[in-house]
């Protein structure tokens, strides 16, 4: 009885002077050496530690401590805050890893204004200006779904004073970016500190805590075994899990190189703590193969793995094990402890802002659901966080409650931190077009969007093109009084090309320079939550067009013997609705949209005269997949009254996916009529230089006339594509052989928007 007294004892004067673990131990669990899990990061590889506290879970073996960096951060933290393995494995396998690290919300919730932009420029390339300089984003994917994630599983410990009070005892290990040091943290917020310890130089931009720039831990300490000696640990169960040193052939490309150097100076540190462990200890290092951190889709099969693995070392393992009741009341004081902390939700006190002005903030508010007095309701916060999210200018959006001793309630706070490259954002794009047969085509183009100009959220886009097109756009948009989603925006239009004419049957008659430019202003109405469905316009428009003769073959057509200008003045109406779930090769959802103008014009140059006009466009696009099978069905329709040579080209069409096999503006006229079946299927090839690869084909039938009576379902032309498309960083892609009866069958390459 005596012998069994002492350690007790001994053990009474420890917990005094040192940490107290959360978990109460029965006397018998006292007599047992303290027992610490340190699991290393390796991004999705961490996946696997899952597995391993599965097994530990099956072995009955009672963790008192637990360390982590980077992913084993974020793995041990969750399990240390209360979650059980098989919850963390039903979290993780639910969890959209995929979607999760996109630099941007799902395309569907984005504003209108914010998806018009993928019509005009990829939104894969994007570059900031700020104070001079030219900035790129700080990390290569964004966090903020990861931080969301992270916020909701650890809510129930937002009150704790230290990690020590967790159901488990836990520190995260973290590199502070000024000084290259680790940094444990053991107290504060821990939702942020598990993602400040997994800020992956170039993958993820660190964190700012406590006036701190914290990086990725496993920079300086990737299996951190000191960190839970330090704690009070006898004994260590280490998890390593890190990526392996790669091969030769992977250091001939500066991404390859820089990798490797991370992950040199990641083995390095994890080779000096494997060194300090001792016989007692365990180092477990689940055997991943090829799997790499980036195979985050690739979850259930690294837990499985990291299972398995421990299931060979049983042995190794009942030498930590203890008996049933004992590990039944581990478990229980656990669940205990979570309960006690999950028991303390409120309601919502106030709302605060931080990290924008305060006039900001107040028109922010505004589109927020949760209002103070509500019960704190966890998934409404988290949709309001994902409508401050589509606007785009701000690369960290996070929340905390905090509890208010006074009344109770939570007082809740959003946290925002704008870009660092913006407000001035940039985007470069490319138009190339070519038949091989000697007609082709070349635009680049530069966009610059500017926000928040003013706090009321007024914007300023202007877009230039070079080549076969030379265009200046811009345009202000001002959302106009705090109490209204109406909008006022203003725009002017100028562009200069030379545009193709040709007769009925096909032949090139003519070639003839057009300039022009326009001018208006809109009243707006956004659609939807924040305008994420679409917009309506209404408004005034002005513009002067001038068309030049400048090779005409014989005599016709004698409308073009000399320069040609027209003036219009009009009111205009626009409405559209896009829900597509991407600009390039979508897989689902719709688009349409219609514009009206009504005016007069005048004329001057060899024509005289004015009268009234009319002008109505409208175009349609529907998408629906099946399995691997896409279905993208277009249909467009135009008419105007009163089109002078030479301004046809706005209501014509040629080129691919425009009546494949014609010639760009070959067909043209005062009413036009077309429609298109596309079908492609996504190959399961991963080039990373584009989002996908695809395969597929169009029929496509249309025509344009230049009388009504002229219009008829037998003088509708055909033609239709066999295509490789590829979804790529600077604009869809597509290599393809086109035909059409009365046109051509050939060979088109074509980067850009059909």
């Amino acid at each position: 009885m005596r012998s069994r007294f002492i350690p007790l004892l001994f053990a009474a004067l420890a917990s005094l002077l040192g940490p107290l673990p959360a978990v109460a131990q029965d006397a018998g669990a006292q007599a047992r050496p303290r027992v610490a899990l340190v699991l290393s990061g390796g991004g999705a590889r961490g996946f696997a530690h899952v597995g391993v506290l599965k097994a530990l879970e099956a072995a009955r073996v009672p963790v008192d401590m637990i360390v982590g960096t980077s992913m084993g951060a974020i793995i041990g933290g969750l399990y240390a805050s209360g979650m059980k393995a098989d919850d963390l494995e039903r979290e993780i396998l639910a969890v959209d890893w995929g979607g999760l690290f996109n630099s941007r919300e799902p395309r569907q919730l984005l504003s209108q204004r914010r998806k018009e932009e993928d019509f005009e420029l990829s939104p894969v390339l994007q570059l900031g200006f700020r104070n001079g300089e030219f900035l790129l984003p700080t990390g290569a994917v964004s966090s903020r779904s990861l931080e969301v994630l992270l916020r909701r599983y650890t809510l129930s410990t937002r009150h704790l004073e230290s990690f020590d009070q967790l159901p488990t005892p836990f520190r995260a290990v973290a590199t502070d970016m000024e000084t290259g040091r680790a940094v444990v943290m053991d107290r504060g917020d821990l939702s942020a500190a598990l993602r400040a310890s997994m800020s992956v130089p170039g993958v993820f931009s660190p964190l700012s805590i406590n006036d701190r720039i914290l990086g990725d831990g496993g920079l300086v300490n990737n299996l951190p075994v000191d960190v839970a000696r330090a704690m009070g640990a006898e004994v260590i169960i280490a998890v390593n899990i890190g990526t392996p040193l790669a091969g030769r052939d992977t250091l001939g490309t500066v991404l390859g190189v820089t990798t490797q150097m991370v992950n040199i100076l990641t083995e390095q540190n994890v080779q000096a703590s494997i060194a300090t462990l001792t016989p007692k200890d365990l180092l477990l290092a689940p055997q991943l193969g090829k799997l790499t951190s980036a195979d985050f889709d690739k979850a259930e099969e690294l837990v499985k793995i990291g299972n398995e693995y421990a299931g060979t070392v049983r042995e190794a393992l009942a030498l930590f094990a203890v008996d049933a009741p004992r590990y039944a009341s581990w478990v229980q004081a656990r669940s205990t402890q979570a309960l006690a902390n999950a028991d303390r939700v409120g309601r919502i006190g106030a709302i605060r802002f931080e990290g924008v002005s305060e006039e900001r903030a107040a028109r922010l508010a505004r589109a927020l659901e949760a209002e103070p007095g509500q019960r704190v309701d966890v998934p409404k916060i988290e949709a309001d966080l994902r409508k401050l999210a589509v606007s785009g200018d701000y690369e960290r959006i996070d929340y905390t409650l905090t509890r208010r001793e006074d009344n109770g309630t939570e007082d809740l706070t959003i946290n925002l931190r704008e870009n660092a490259w913006g407000p001035n954002y940039l985007r470069v794009g490319l138009d190339l077009r070519t038949d091989f047969q000697g007609q082709g085509a070349f635009n680049l183009r530069i966009s610059h969007n500017r926000h928040w100009l003013n706090e009321s959220g007024a914007e300023w886009r202007n877009r230039v093109q070079l080549g076969e097109t030379l265009g200046l756009y811009s345009e202000l948009y001002q959302p106009l009084t705090n109490s209204s989603d109406r909008f006022v925006a203003a725009y002017v239009d100028t562009s200069l090309r030379r545009v193709e004419l040709y007769n009925d049957v096909g032949q090139s008659i003519a070639l003839i320079q057009r300039q022009g430019i326009q001018a208006g202003v809109d009243l707006g109405w956004p659609m939807g939550l924040l305008g994420n469905v679409g917009d309506m316009r209404v408004g005034l428009v002005a513009g002067h067009r001038k068309v030049t003769p400048e090779l005409i073959a014989g005599v016709e057509p004698q409308d073009l013997v000399g320069t040609l200008n027209w003036n219009e003045v009009g009111v205009r109406g626009a409405v559209i609705a896009d829900q597509l779930d991407f600009a390039n090769f979508p897989s689902r959802g719709y688009r349409a949209e219609g514009e009206v103008v009504l005016g007069r014009r005048s004329f001057s140059g060899v024509a005289t005269g004015s009268g009234s006009f009319t002008r109505l466009e409208g175009t349609a696009t529907g998408v629906k997949t099946w399995g691997v099978h896409t279905l993208n069905m277009g249909a467009r329709f135009a008419y105007a009254s009163q089109i002078p040579v030479g301004a046809a080209d706005e209501y014509a069409l040629g080129g691919f996916q425009q009546l494949s096999g014609y010639r760009v503006g070959q067909v043209a006229g005062n009413y036009l009529l077309f429609g298109r079946a596309t079908y492609y299927q996504r190959l399961p090839y991963n080039v990373g230089v584009a989002r996908a690869l695809f395969v597929g084909g169009s029929i496509e039938a249309g025509n344009a006339w230049s009388e009504r009576q002229d219009i008829s379902a037998r003088s509708l032309r055909a033609g239709g594509s066999l295509f490789v498309g590829a979804d790529t960083g600077i604009g869809p892609l597509y290599l393809s052989v086109v035909s059409a009866p009365k046109g051509y069958t050939g060979l088109y390459l074509f980067l850009g928007r059909p």
